[in-house]
């Protein structure tokens, strides 16, 4: 029997490992003794893969009776579909690739049934395979693994799965945690394409080295290799198409996983004949590394260097909040022309740590349970921010919280709306065009006029003037979320609870309470839908 070291340890040590370069083990390992190191591990990467429920997500196909992906099948391939799906893989797997009717199928899906979106996921990947290849290159991977985002989240660092996995490599909490990634009401670094490919390298790297076979290791991947392992013990097989083949045995999404890896494969390698746009390889970022402060205003370092908060977020995916986590050094990515400009901000006093946050003077009846739900933010985020451990308030004494258009409108009265004119010129993401009103923007951005002209130090009268610089708080009407968001469909499972729900998001339990029209007590049951506006 192998020694069986605590499960982190265990990856810990798989991980430096890993990081060294794969190599093939060799003899194979028996049967058995796979099985024993995949149970070590358990299901910490519990179906990863992308589910339908949100527009980030790859849709998922419609499946018949039998489990088997439903398109049409008698329509005619093309001559070029044929040659393609005919052809012999020109890829480094270390096995001959297994024709099924699977792949057919799959093949049909994406260049039919959802083409269009395939079309996109081409172009979205083309600023980040560049890197990916590299990465996989070093830990000496089988160059094909580059395309596996393509199947997990359509080349999406932004993806969520209804399971809570995200980012590009679709990485659960507990996985994604264990290979050194940050997730938080602060950060996501599931979502950092950087982060997330040296975690998927090593990942993947590790599978290998427990199951001998690149198919079992890829099952894994989606299932969790403590499913696999049991998998194999029940049926007697290291095969993974034997194992696919057996009613009941795999969930239809691991059954499905490979075949539909090998699909992307065909089309990949044949995009100008079926087609499609050949990838640029020439389209990746060039991006300057630069370490800031934690609390750092992430929306004044994007304005100092002529970027909106838009395209800060494309190159930072990781942030969901427009201040750096608190108390904690975090790198940023920049274009190399603008490292300069970023760098000379950094070095400015306003720059200073909380700087994205407002001073908020405690009145009567305040609780740190209230202002947690006056300013959306966590009690424990709350408490982290001013460094305090115990619940005591004291009336006139001043808290930190989050810059909002609440925290705005009470900055403005201790400090006069000049500073809160400054304020808002400093964090402004709209310029006033030809025919802008307070009513119109408001509109538009799904705030109030009366949040807007707070927000700005200005009265709700005022008249605009072009070229005016404001700052448009990014509140809905209710103020519970921000406007740019995921909408993730999570359907509740035996044993959550809002609380776990939401930690698993990064919201609170009054967001869920509010978006769901949930009775105050918050009672939910095993197989409920909920909604949840997850920052991104």
């Amino acid at each position: 029997m192998p020694i069986r070291l605590p499960l982190l340890v265990l990856m810990g040590v798989l991980f430096l490992s890993a990081c060294a370069g794969h190599q093939k083990p060799s003899p194979q390992s028996p049967l058995s003794q796979r099985i024993d190191d995949a149970r070590v591990f358990g299901d910490g990467q519990t179906s990863p893969t992308a589910q339908v429920g949100d527009r980030y997500t790859i849709p998922a196909p419609s499946l018949d009776a039998r489990g088997q992906i439903d398109v049409d099948m008698d329509t005619p391939l093309t001559a070029a579909e044929k040659k393609a799906l005919g052809a012999t893989l020109d890829f480094e797997f270390v096995l001959d690739i297994q024709e099924t009717k699977d792949v057919e199928r799959f093949f049909r899906y994406f260049t039919h049934d959802i083409r269009d979106r395939f079309e996109i996921w081409l172009k979205r990947s083309e600023p980040f395979l560049p890197e990916v290849r590299d990465v996989f290159a070093e830990y000496g991977l089988p160059h094909d693994l580059i395309y596996l985002p393509f199947l997990e989240s359509g080349y999406n660092p932004m993806a969520y799965s209804r399971a809570g996995a995200g980012g590009m490599w679709q990485f659960m909490p507990r996985t994604g945690e264990s290979f050194g990634m940050t997730f938080d009401w602060w950060i996501d670094q599931r979502r950092c394409p950087r982060l997330s490919t040296h975690a998927a390298a090593a990942y993947l790297s590790q599978l290998y080295k427990i199951f001998d076979d690149w198919y079992l290791a890829l099952a894994a991947y989606n299932a969790g290799q403590g499913r696999i392992a049991r998998a194999m013990q029940r049926s007697g097989t290291d095969n993974y198409f034997d194992l696919a083949s057996i009613d009941n045995l795999l969930a239809n999404e691991t059954r499905h996983y490979v075949p539909k890896f090998m699909a992307i494969l065909k089309i990949i390698q044949n995009l100008e004949e079926l087609g499609f746009d050949s990838i640029d390889w020439n389209n990746g970022h060039r991006l300057a590394e630069i370490e800031i402060m934690g609390g750092t205003d992430l929306v004044a370092l994007a304005s100092s260097s002529g970027m909106d908060w838009d395209t800060f977020r494309q190159l930072n995916p990781s942030f969901r909040r427009q201040v750096s986590p608190p108390g904690k050094k975090v790198t940023i990515f920049v274009p190399e022309e603008k490292q300069t400009a970023v760098v000379a901000y950094l070095k400015k006093p306003g720059s200073v740590p909380f700087n994205g946050f407002q001073r908020y003077q405690v009145r009567r009846g305040d609780t740190w349970s209230a202002l947690a739900s006056r300013f959306d933010t966590p009690v424990d985020v709350l408490k982290r921010i001013n460094n305090r451990t115990n619940n005591t308030l004291r009336i006139g004494e001043s808290v930190m919280v989050p810059a909002s258009a609440t925290a705005v409108a009470a900055a403005s009265q201790s400090r006069g709306t000049s500073a809160t004119q400054e304020r808002a010129s400093q964090r402004a993401n709209h310029i006033v065009q030809s025919g802008d009103t307070l009513w119109r923007l408001s509109r538009q951005h799904g705030v109030t006029v009366q949040t807007l002209a707070q927000a700005n130090g200005i009265s709700e009268r005022s008249t605009l003037r072009v070229g005016q610089r404001l700052y448009i708080p990014q509140v809905d009407r209710a103020g519970t979320r921000t406007a740019a968001t995921n909408v993730v469909q999570y359907r509740v499972q035996n044993g959550d609870t809002l609380w776990r729900i939401a930690q698993r998001f990064g919201v609170t339990t009054n967001n869920l309470v509010a978006w769901n029209r949930l009775p105050r007590n918050g009672l939910i049951r095993p197989g409920d839908n909920l909604k949840i506006y997850v920052t991104r």
